[in-house]
């Protein structure tokens, strides 16, 4: 079965448009679980322009199902991951400008210095994964750090789906069974949405979990997140 975490980012980065606590970051992931989310999923950036570290502290005190928090493995991001000790950690090489995850880890390069983070994660008794473009040169390596899984970047995917779905998907299929191969777990996420996300989980049936926030957050907005939550949970039913 495919987990469908999700990521509240943008509930945040709507309530900080006005300053206040509306709408309000913790109901939302206790509702998103109640409607059928298997895990809440936040990135909290350096200026905290959506999610702040102060939600992470109270998210984790209410979310039951997996707690995922994504960054970039600086000082305080680590300091974070041992206090809240989340289910999981996923390792993006964001710079603190970026406006979203881009590209994945060079696990060569950052090889060593990955393999310290991961070991670091893993005596805080949290699971770890790394963002990862899909090239099959970096899945060595990426079993060399350690790390428990890898989230597939799928923007390429979701970018070329419109025009070639098989070509656009034929890259993930060949880095998902090396990642399998490897012993790696397999997780997904940036820019699946309703009419790519199927085909995606069709493909490599085996992915762990998928992490989708802006397009599930913009669809809720027509259907409504109880709703939204459910029609992307079939999706994942193949």
């Amino acid at each position: 079965m495919t987990k469908l975490s999700v990521n509240i980012n943008k509930i945040a980065t709507l309530r900080n448009a006005r300053g206040a606590n509306n709408p309000n970051v913790v109901q939302v992931a206790l509702d998103a679980e109640r409607f059928g989310a298997q895990g809440i999923t936040v990135h909290p950036r350096p200026d905290e322009r959506h999610i702040r570290y102060q939600d992470v502290l109270d998210l984790s005190k209410v979310v039951t199902t997996e707690f995922n928090i994504e960054g970039y493995p600086d000082r305080r991001f680590m300091d974070l991951i041992k206090l809240v000790k989340p289910a999981q950690a996923t390792l993006v090489p964001d710079p603190p400008e970026a406006i979203t995850s881009n590209s994945g880890w060079d696990t060569i390069k950052h090889l060593e210095y990955l393999k310290d983070i991961v070991a670091e994660l893993h005596s805080y008794g949290t699971r770890v994964s790394i963002f990862i473009n899909p090239e099959t040169k970096y899945f060595e390596p990426a079993k060399e750090t350690g790390t428990d899984r890898v989230e597939l970047y799928t923007e390429p995917y979701a970018v070329n789906f419109p025009k070639d779905k098989q070509a656009a998907i034929k890259p993930y299929v060949e880095v998902s069974e090396l990642a399998r191969q490897l012993g790696l777990g397999l997780n997904a996420g940036h820019d699946l949405d309703l009419h790519n996300l199927k085909f995606l989980k069709e493909q490599i049936p085996y992915l762990d979990e998928v992490s989708i926030g802006h397009a599930l957050v913009c669809d809720a907005l027509y259907y409504g997140l109880e709703n939204t939550i459910q029609m992307y949970r079939r999706q994942l039913e193949v």
